[in-house]
């Protein structure tokens, strides 16, 4: 083989070696203790079971994988329907202004996870911003208990993720032909079916990989639930961190984490089927 033909083996490598050593064997370690026994003081007993993957399917921790899923799909919906007018704005604002509204949209991302967080507690609170803004308006009654509820923590993954909808979003329509949405309103339909039947169907890819990207970060998160829902509201995150720094139950938690990761890469597989069956579609309506 020539040094032409391996250069991009080459160039590959670091990247590829990195995943390796970081990612698919810690998660291959993570797989294999699931399929042991919690020691006696924590930690592995080598001692081959299925139990714990049986303890995922009993109902107590079926109702936290339903209760995550649930939370995780709200948080979806709304970043959906305020990313995607975003998304729309920024798409038809005039190119030279598309780059400065781009950089507000991502701006949240220059500071850290954490400290966003902490800023909605500082909103939220009893005493925070939103409620004085309340007594200022003249509200008399008792403060709103805002902080510490599901609202908090949809609110708190919806602002955390958001950018990451409309990116994805935006990439589509920025790509989009107008010569079909100009092709629609000659042919008589007005601008909401334009929208529906041209706009939307063919920008769904891009919605739909936002929508898993939200899904799949918001039903294994663990500091906005453990921050803003003050401990109320646990979702699968804050089982598998219990598990693992708590209890000590590595292999529960292993079983734990590998079921949520097969959640995550059955909804990554659907995402990319949609995505390849719309791109086909929109290829054939293309050379239609």
């Amino acid at each position: 083989m020539s040094f032409n033909a391996a250069k991009p083996n080459l160039l590959a490598a670091p990247a590829i070696t990195w995943l390796v050593a970081f990612m698919v064997a810690p998660c291959v370690l993570i797989f294999v203790y699931a399929f042991f026994e919690r020691g006696l003081f924590g930690g592995i007993d080598f001692n081959f079971t299925l139990d714990n993957f049986k303890r995922v399917a009993d109902p107590l921790y079926a109702k936290i994988f339903l209760n995550s899923a649930r939370i995780a799909l709200t948080t979806t919906l709304i970043a959906i329907l305020i990313a995607y007018p975003a998304a729309y704005a920024i798409a038809k604002a005039p190119a030279r202004w598309q780059p400065i509204l781009l950089f507000f949209a991502v701006l949240p991302f220059w500071s850290n996870y954490l400290i966003r967080t902490y800023a909605w507690i500082v909103l939220l609170n009893r005493e925070g911003l939103l409620n004085n803004l309340l007594r200022g308006l003249g509200y008399q009654g008792e403060p709103l208990s805002l902080l510490y509820t599901e609202g908090a923590v949809i609110t708190g993954l919806v602002y955390n993720y958001l950018p990451f909808v409309i990116l994805a979003i935006y990439s589509v329509l920025s790509r989009l032909n107008p010569e079909l949405t100009e092709a629609s309103r000659d042919l008589g339909a007005g601008a909401v079916r334009t929208f529906f039947r041209v706009t939307l169907p063919l920008t769904l890819p891009g919605v739909a990989a936002g929508g898993v990207f939200v899904f799949v970060l918001s039903i294994g998160n663990f500091v906005t639930p453990a921050l803003l829902g003050g401990g109320r509201f646990q979702m699968i995150g804050n089982l598998v961190y219990d598990q693992f720094l708590t209890a000590n139950d590595w292999p529960f938690g292993a079983a734990l984490g590998m079921t949520l990761i097969a959640i995550m890469i059955l909804l990554l597989l659907v995402q990319a089927r949609a995505t390849a069956h719309a791109s086909g579609e929109r290829g054939v309506r293309e050379d239609a």
